[in-house]
This record gives C-alpha cells, sequence and structure tokens, in this order.
C-alpha cells in the first residue's frame, strides 16, 4: 500500500462515491461529476474508477486507460463469484470463441502460450490441451490465487498487461491471448507494441475488444461506454495493429457478453506477426 493510499479518508471517500453513484442513477450528472471531481481529490488513484465514470457521462477526458488501482479493487472484490457471475449470468463465452476460432484455422498446438488477463483461467482452461507451456498474468491477486488452484498454469503473475510485456524477459511467445483485457484500455499502441517484443516471428495475436455504432464514436478511436468499459472501434484496431507490424487473419463480429439483457457487440482478433 503506498503512502498516499494510506492517508485516504475513508468515510469521506465513501459518502462522496455513494452520493455521486446516486447522483448518476438518478441522471443528474453535472452533480454527479462534481461528486466524482471529489472522490478524485480524496483518492488520486482512483481505486471506485471515477475517471472512467466521469469519461461515461461525457463529463471528463477519456483517460488511456482504466486506473491500475480500480482495476485490481475490481476484480479482487469479485474474483470468489467471478466465474459464476461471468458464465452463468452475463454469458461471457469469448474463451470458447477463442478455442473454436483457433480449431477451425488450425492454428495449434502452441509450444508456449501467454494469457494476458488470465482472471480465474477460463481462456487458459479452453487452451490447456493446446499448448505445451502456458504463462497467466492478471492484475488482481485474488484471481490469481484461484487460478493456481485450478492448476492450469505453468507460471503465473500478479501484474498489470503492457507493464508485463515491457518487463518480461523470458523467451518469447508463439501465441498471445487477451480476452476482456481491451475493456480496460483505452489507447493501445503500448500493448500492440509489447505484444511484438514477446511474439517469435510469425507468433500470434488473439484478442476480444467492445464496439459500439460508429455514429457513438463521432470519429473517435475508442471511448468509454456507458457500462464503464472501454470500447475501440474497428478502423483504429486495423490502423494500430498494421502500424505495430501484425498482419491481421481475422476480424469477427462477436456478443462478448449480456448486460441488464442487451447483448455487448464486440470482435474478435486474430493477428499474425510478420516482422
Amino acid at each position: 500500500m503506498t503512502q498516499k493510499s494510506k492517508k485516504i479518508d475513508e468515510e469521506a471517500l465513501a459518502e462522496a462515491y455513494n452520493r455521486a453513484l446516486a447522483l448518476e442513477k438518478a441522471g443528474d450528472f453535472d452533480a454527479a461529476a462534481a461528486a466524482y471531481r471529489e472522490v478524485l481529490d480524496l483518492d488520486p488513484e482512483d481505486h471506485g474508477g471515477a475517471s472512467v465514470r466521469l469519461a461515461s457521462m461525457g463529463r471528463g477526458d477519456t483517460p488511456v486507460k482504466a486506473p491500475d488501482a480500480y482495476v485490481a479493487t475490481l476484480f479482487d472484490q469479485h474474483a470468489d463469484v467471478f466465474d459464476n457471475v461471468l458464465v452463468d449470468q452475463l454469458d461471457y463465452c469469448v474463451p470458447l470463441l477463442v478455442r473454436q476460432r483457433i480449431q477451425a484455422l488450425e492454428l495449434a498446438p502452441f509450444k508456449r502460450v501467454l494469457d494476458l488477463g488470465c482472471g480465474t483461467g477460463l481462456t487458459g482452461g479452453a487452451l490447456r490441451d493446446m499448448a505445451e507451456d502456458i504463462t497467466g498474468v492478471d492484475l488482481s491477486e485474488n484471481m490469481v490465487e484461484i487460478a493456481h488452484e485450478k492448476d492450469l498454469y505453468e507460471t503465473l503473475y500478479v501484474a498489470e498487461a503492457v507493464d508485463f510485456l515491457d518487463d518480461n524477459d523470458d523467451e518469447p511467445f508463439d501465441l498471445i491471448v487477451a480476452t476482456d483485457v481491451l475493456p480496460y484500455m483505452g489507447a493501445l499502441e503500448a500493448f500492440f507494441f509489447g505484444a511484438v517484443d514477446n511474439l517469435v516471428p510469425g507468433g500470434l495475436l488473439i484478442f476480444s475488444s467492445e464496439t459500439l455504432p460508429e455514429t457513438d464514436f463521432a470519429g473517435r478511436s475508442y471511448m468509454v461506454g456507458p457500462h464503464q468499459r472501454f470500447a475501440h472501434s474497428e478502423a483504429y484496431l486495423r490502423d494500430r495493429l498494421a502500424a505495430t507490424g501484425f498482419e491481421i487473419a481475422e476480424v469477427g463480429d462477436i456478443t462478448v457478453r449480456m448486460e441488464e439483457g442487451a447483448p455487448i457487440a464486440g470482435h474478435l482478433v486474430i493477428a499474425r506477426f510478420k516482422p
């Protein structure tokens, strides 16, 4: 825990955050925004994701990523019920979609796989029989503990995805997979460059992303959507991948999950690193 987070007035923070949520729910976005700014003053590391909520309401700049403290807190809190909520309640099946596309395109087997944002191991489980060695990385310590108990990974790290890609000096991977990671990132340049640095020539990057209608983007490459997660335009994904040295094998339209009874649209992208 940092010195800064030790000094947080927890009572004042909880009051401001609950007030902000209530005002947002009531549709008083200007008052909610003022309350969220109070939250940020009290907690600059932003464990509650106030900056993302401000952007979602159109009352703040779009951050380049969700704050690490927010993502770690969010997933730490839900680790115990994560599989049940995501799969059974939200119909999340992206790991199985990844498996199906790998099989259909006859891309397996893999020697070394990196599962970024591995969570509790849903993707690791879907790909286990296709890989000799799987490394899992997640920002949530509680998630990693549950993944460890499932005995799916040779190696597990608690780290933010781009930080891991920057710092890793182990031998490169022939597949990097990132399911449900991009919804917590805005700008993707560092992520794609980090992936290139950790792939063998001809190695694959497979990831899912969320998207919105073109009219919602209004010319933007990415934005925070109504559910406080980042959405990316297909044109941005294609442009940044090409600029980084990837050749796109496939961009598929998928339903990422259900949210409040409505399908969340997204993409499943398979790209190959061509040095």
